[in-house]
């Protein structure tokens, strides 16, 4: 038996290493040829310290207090090279991946599919080799190499962790690198690259209400932070806390994944969602932009974790939106995805 560690590098690399029973992680690391930072191993320097952001652990209690104190210790902060995991853990450690001689991971697959979903909106499913491990955490997202561009662009998966199948939501831009590309020139078959994962946009444990807040093809990251609620949910494992997602487009025939948004809600029994146009002319329900839709109920007087991915100017309206109201929730994650050189979508 052994646990699977995910250690988040401050440069927004993510390794994940199996951590066997009993063993401390800073071994499990070095075994697997990942150097945390160390100088004396034995809870003294205080050099390994991290911080756990889920799962369980012991840390004993053979460490000196300058090494770590009990109010660091109390908030979750760790020292790897005395930490023994008794679950699957996420912890941060506070360098870049390089200077633990470690870097983004990269595997190989083979188009499955295209599918124009919309104007605005392309879905793209990859077969990945057989044998290929591309453990991630529901929420981050990859760099992709466009074939014969040199260059490469970055998406979240919109489909679970470990399935030989990868999808992702990407924004149709005219005249984009990957848009041409998925449009003009990809076929069923051809090799693609993948680089990660990558991100500190990701699906945490969920203890209270959740508020999701999607932009566009920013609802991808989302799919995948369900599908993995609905199969803790499958294993017994899963939360009873309410769920809302709020889904924003700019005109109608820009909703996509409604379907899997519906059968969401019956896998899930505390989610809901509602979809929000922003086109004056539309006959949606919901016109305006998702500011206008969150009233008192979702936001739990601030006993909530929020999580956002969308274009920049609905990251910036929402945070805006957040301080005029004095809104402060528990935990706030978000993404924002622009159409540049790093990505043309989230």
């Amino acid at each position: 038996m052994s646990y699977t560690i995910a250690l988040n590098f401050e440069d927004g690399v993510t390794r994940f290493i199996g951590c066997k029973v009993g063993e401390t992680v800073l071994d499990a690391a070095y075994r697997q040829k990942v150097n945390l930072p160390m100088d004396c191993s034995d809870g003294v320097c205080g050099t390994c310290k991290g911080h756990c952001e889920q799962g369980a652990f012991d840390m004993g209690d053979e460490y000196l207090e300058e090494a770590l104190s009990d109010e660091e210790a109390a908030g979750g902060m760790v020292l790897t090279c005395q930490m023994v995991p008794s679950s699957d853990c996420v912890v941060q450690v506070p360098v870049a991946s390089s200077l633990c001689k470690t870097a983004v991971g990269e595997v190989q697959g083979s188009i499955a599919a295209v599918e124009r979903l919309s104007e605005d909106s392309i879905e793209l499913a990859i077969d990945l080799d057989e044998g290929s491990e591309l453990a991630f955490l529901p929420g981050q997202y990859v760099n992709i190499t466009v074939p014969g561009a040199g260059a490469h662009r970055s998406y979240s998966f919109s489909s679970l962790p470990g399935e030989t199948r990868a999808s992702f939501l990407i924004r149709h831009i005219p005249g984009g690198v990957m848009s041409r590309y998925l449009t003009e020139r990809a076929a069923v078959g051809e090799r693609l690259t993948l680089a990660g994962p990558l991100g500190s946009f990701y699906l945490r444990e969920v203890t209270r209400p959740v508020l999701m807040l999607a932009g566009g093809t920013g609802l991808a990251p989302f799919l995948a932070m369900l599908e993995q609620l609905a199969r803790q949910r499958e294993e017994g494992k899963g939360s009873d806390q309410p769920i809302h997602l709020i889904y924003g487009v700019n005109q109608d025939d820009h909703l996509v994944k409604v379907d899997a948004l519906e059968a969401f809600t019956e896998q899930l029994p505390g989610f809901t969602y509602a979809t929000v146009v922003v086109d004056e002319a539309s006959d949606h329900p919901r016109k305006g932009y998702v500011t206008h839709h969150m009233d008192a109920g979702v936001m739990h007087d601030g006993d909530v974790d929020v999580y956002l991915c969308g274009p920049p100017p609905m990251v910036d309206a929402v945070l805006k939106h957040f301080d005029a109201e004095g809104i402060v929730p528990q935990s706030f994650h978000y993404e924002k995805f622009t159409p540049n050189a790093a990505g043309e979508a989230a």
